[in-house]
């Protein structure tokens, strides 16, 4: 029964080298992440400083007015450790007039500004340096859809996206990142108190467990349920996957032509003659 343990070295390794090779494959040398404090931005980090060297990689802390001083302290530990360049860009501002504009937004359309108004600074933070945008989210966010569509779910190359959470911890001991980041609890950091797992229902260690048996083993919902798990932790995750699929697609288009972006043209060596 496949699990989620991984070869953690050999992982490692791949990701490093995947790394590498995409960024260079298109023309670049430097990559550009928002540093939040948390473990995926610091696993990302952590990839592209062994891949790229340290001095190729740009991290960008966007704090709104609410934000966590700890998450702050976090990632400035990371970039620390790590030995990456770091640039803090206060976001509550242009959040705020923006949102002064807009008809009463809800909690969770400010959370979209936010994460919106962050993915500007970093593209324009890569168009400035040369870089490309390194995406940091993780395969349980993306088949639950747990972010913000051309927010933090924008970029050019995302190492962690075939990682579920939990095997992102796990990858993170590896690189030995700091204990700071790995032993608090995952939060989008939208509030005060807010984690991923309570605006998910579940923890992750039961997340991750439905995901991959539905998803790489192709399991029915019926049978994920007769091998002992939840029956509503099962249909809620699964129904959450169904409904937030639009967010893992590249804009659709209808096929006329004999070769059609995202259906025939796929891949970069698509491109090559």
């Amino acid at each position: 029964m496949p699990v989620l343990e991984l070869d953690l070295p050999k992982v490692r390794a791949h990701l490093v080298r995947f790394l590498r090779e995409a960024v260079e494959d298109s023309g670049f040398a430097r990559v550009v992440l928002g540093l939040s404090g948390g473990i995926d931005s610091a696993l990302a980090a952590a990839i592209a400083a062994e891949a790229l060297g340290p001095q190729n990689v740009l991290g960008l802390e966007m704090p709104w007015r609410t934000s966590s001083a700890g998450s702050l302290l976090d990632a400035d530990a990371v970039a620390d450790h790590l030995g990456i360049q770091v640039r803090r860009i206060e976001i509550t501002r242009p959040v705020e007039e923006l949102a002064a504009l807009l008809p009463e937004p809800t909690p969770l359309r400010l959370g979209n500004i936010m994460a919106r108004v962050r993915m500007i600074c970093i593209f324009d933070a890569a168009a400035e340096t040369a870089a490309l945008p390194l995406g940091t989210s993780n395969k349980s966010e993306l088949l639950l859809g747990y972010g913000t569509w051309y927010g933090d779910l924008a970029s050019a190359i995302n190492p962690l996206g075939d990682l579920y959470k939990t095997q992102v911890f796990a990858l993170s001991r590896e690189f030995g990142l700091p204990t700071c980041v790995i032993e608090k609890a995952p939060s989008a950091d939208l509030e005060e108190g807010q984690t991923d797992e309570s605006d998910l229902g579940w923890e992750y260690s039961l997340i991750d467990q439905i995901l991959l048996r539905y998803a790489d083993l192709r399991w029915t919902r019926e049978r994920i349920k007769a091998d002992g798990y939840p029956v509503e932790a099962v249909d809620s995750l699964l129904d959450r996957v169904s409904r937030q699929h639009f967010k893992r697609l590249t804009p659709v288009i209808p096929k006329i032509s004999p070769r059609t972006f995202n259906l025939d043209w796929l891949y970069r060596r698509d491109s090559k003659r």
